[in-house]
């Protein structure tokens, strides 16, 4: 009698490329655009250093929370520019 393969056991013995692969087909195309801006964004060294860098333990002071709250007032109006306008703006 030939071994059954549990579909656990096939998924543990499945490479991390294999696992993406087959869950990339269960994207749908919105999914798999944002998937795509989140590799690229990996890929850009200015986005990666953020996305690498500690956290930042610091206390904000009265100042820097006012400046705060003023940037998000001003993205809640619409007064904010999106981040592919900078780059296209500055490349």
């Amino acid at each position: 009698m030939p071994a059954v393969r549990s579909s656990r056991y096939r998924s543990d013995a499945m490479t991390a490329k294999e696992k993406l692969r087959q869950r990339i087909e269960t994207l749908s195309e919105q999914e798999a655009e944002q998937t795509l801006r989140l590799l690229d964004m990996r890929a850009d060294p200015m986005i990666a250093a953020f996305m690498d860098a500690s956290e930042d333990d610091e206390p904000l002071t009265p100042e820097e929370e006012a400046a705060v709250e003023e940037s998000r007032a001003e993205h809640l109006r619409g007064e904010s520019v999106p981040l592919d306008e900078i780059r296209h703006e500055f490349s």
